[in-house]
């Protein structure tokens, strides 16, 4: 959960266990999208961040495999971004009282 932008859940994980390669994903889809969504407009996008270069790459690695696109944000300081697009995930559920949705972006 977003915690008012000035740090958020996975820069906390990240500070609990200082040596771990703490990766945020899966957080902005329900369980039943987590693994091969199949949607209309194509593979969804996981936004993912974290200060490890390797493990964001295995876990881009098991995104693919599971069939999503994978958007790197940065390091887990954005975070606080990802954990910001859970609650519009969560708000765009209970407003339509349909939680079979996920975020795509877009690109030029």
């Amino acid at each position: 959960m977003a915690l008012a932008g000035q740090d958020s859940g996975g820069e906390q994980a990240q500070r609990l266990a200082p040596g771990a390669h703490v990766v945020k994903a899966f957080n902005s889809v329900g369980s039943p999208l987590m693994f091969r969504p199949n949607l209309p407009g194509g593979p969804p996008t996981m936004f993912i961040c974290g200060n490890d270069a390797g493990a964001k790459a295995q876990v881009t690695a098991l995104l693919g495999e599971f069939g999503w696109d994978v958007e790197d944000s940065g390091d887990i300081r954005s975070s606080r971004y990802l954990e910001g697009l859970c609650l519009l995930w969560v708000l765009r559920g209970a407003l339509h009282g349909q939680w079979g949705h996920a975020f795509k972006l877009l690109r030029a």
